[in-house]
């Protein structure tokens, strides 16, 4: 099927379609290719590339080892808050907020269902009303009928050639509806052939086959928190021009009134009624309080010793890193990082276009990066005794990390972008242990790229 040049990457379909691959955005992924592209960058990295520490793939929702001390100070939280709901949104796992999120938006849902259904139900029984009277004159009227019908009809008669016949319903069919590889049991469908064809048992990628069964073939929904959202929409709307954004102190009672309905689950409404400075310091406590921080402990030095490669290779590093990265580390990064080049391109005064004078918000990718960059890539807190002995190598590290977020500041249009080469090794590693979808995510790639 793939009939790639040095830099031309074709692949041709079953059907004798040719999809060239083009860089396509790391968010319009299926969750089996992000998958697959998280082993292709991971080799890729250990083979290409050295960054002088060891690289392991983030887990999602990973659990770190807690000390004995940690552990006491953790139980004794535990029990003063028994009574207390779980918070919703800080201090818990990104990927436990966005369950939270959803469902939030799953209560809220059937909420207004179940509002439509009883709205629906009032009109039934008004029209069930209206007609009572006549229930008496259509049982005399349908018993008639059934006379009739009985005396005109034969035992051999046959229904009519124009009633058709109601199709079973036993699965989605097409291939813009398919979720999971097993979802590709329709007999009308040309993919149920290859089915097929799948590989032995005994095949020694069978392990990995069966997890990949369980795995969407259509990307998945952005997992960005909801009140990442929020915050980046009303800072984009009312704190572009606010100078010293980020930097100038803001209100702990209301920053903490704002914190506790995130945290109860209720939908707060950001307007022109809150403050510029609340919101944002709301923004900075969130990735503060993460468990762990968005660009992860596991790869804390890899991006750390980004910075000591040629410029070159610091761009394709980064962006093979990127795709280590769970999808809601790397789908909020994504979010927050364009936020911050938005805030980054009106730093400077200019002008409208009646020439008045238009002040900046002073706000550089380096600032930026100089505030936002200890909450996105940290290691593990250590003990007050230890800071005093580290505190010389915790400032050159501390350059470096606002060296990583500043550039990806600079360069989150591209960061994010799976270059055409990844992508021919992520259908590859598909082909050799899942052949009857790759015919599936071409066409779906050509129907993007038309």
């Amino acid at each position: 099927m793939p009939s790639s040049g040095r830099d031309d990457f074709t692949w041709n379909s079953m059907s004798g379609l040719s999809v060239r691959l083009k860089p396509v955005l790391l968010q319009s992924l299926s969750e089996l290719e992000r998958v697959r592209l998280q082993e292709v960058a991971f080799s890729r990295l250990l083979q290409d590339y050295d960054l002088g520490c060891q690289i392991t793939i983030p887990k999602d929702g990973q659990k770190h080892k807690k000390s004995f001390r940690r552990k006491l100070d953790s139980l004794a939280k535990e029990k003063s808050k028994e009574k207390e709901s779980m918070p919703q949104a800080f201090g818990i796992t990104l990927s436990q907020v966005i369950s939270n999120d959803r469902a939030q938006k799953q209560r809220q849902e059937l909420q207004i269902q179940r509002e439509e259904h009883w709205d629906a139900s009032d009109m039934v029984c008004s029209l069930l009303h209206l007609t009572s009277w006549r229930s008496t004159k259509d049982k005399e009227l349908s018993s008639s009928n059934s006379s009739l019908s009985s005396n005109s009809e034969t035992p051999n008669e046959s229904p009519l050639p124009n009633t058709p016949e109601a199709p079973p319903r036993t699965c989605r069919r097409g291939g813009v509806s398919v979720d999971y590889i097993t979802d590709l049991d329709d007999n009308q469908s040309r993919l149920l052939e290859v089915l097929q064809l799948s590989l032995p048992a005994e095949t020694p990628s069978n392990k990995k086959k069966q997890r990949d069964k369980n795995l969407s073939l259509n990307h998945i929904f952005r997992q960005v928190p909801r009140v990442v959202e929020n915050c980046c929409l009303y800072l984009e709307k009312h704190g572009l021009q606010t100078v010293g954004i980020f930097r100038v102190g803001s209100s702990k009672k209301r920053v903490r009134q704002l914190r506790e309905e995130c945290d109860q689950g209720v939908e707060v409404q950001l307007d022109e009624e809150h403050c510029v400075h609340d919101v944002a310091a709301l923004l900075k406590e969130f990735l503060r309080d993460m468990p762990d921080p968005l660009l992860t402990r596991e790869l804390y030095t890899a991006f750390i010793n980004t910075m000591l490669l040629d410029h070159s290779d610091q761009e394709i590093t980064m962006q093979l890193l990127m795709c280590l990265l769970p999808p809601c580390n790397s789908d909020t990064l994504q979010r927050l990082l364009e936020f911050l080049a938005t805030v980054a391109a009106h730093a400077q005064n200019s002008q409208d276009r009646d020439g008045l004078e238009i002040t900046g918000n002073k706000m550089t990718s380096l600032n930026l990066a100089t505030v936002f960059g200890p909450n996105l890539l940290h290691k593990q807190k250590s003990l007050d005794k230890e800071f005093a002995v580290q505190s010389f190598a915790r400032a050159e590290e501390s350059t470096a990390i606002i060296g990583v977020v500043q550039r990806m500041i600079n360069t989150y249009e591209t960061l994010f972008m799976v270059p055409p080469d990844l992508q021919n090794e992520v259908l590859m590693s598909l082909l050799e242990t899942d052949p009857d979808v790759v015919d599936y995510l071409l066409r779906r790639k050509a129907s993007q790229h038309s």
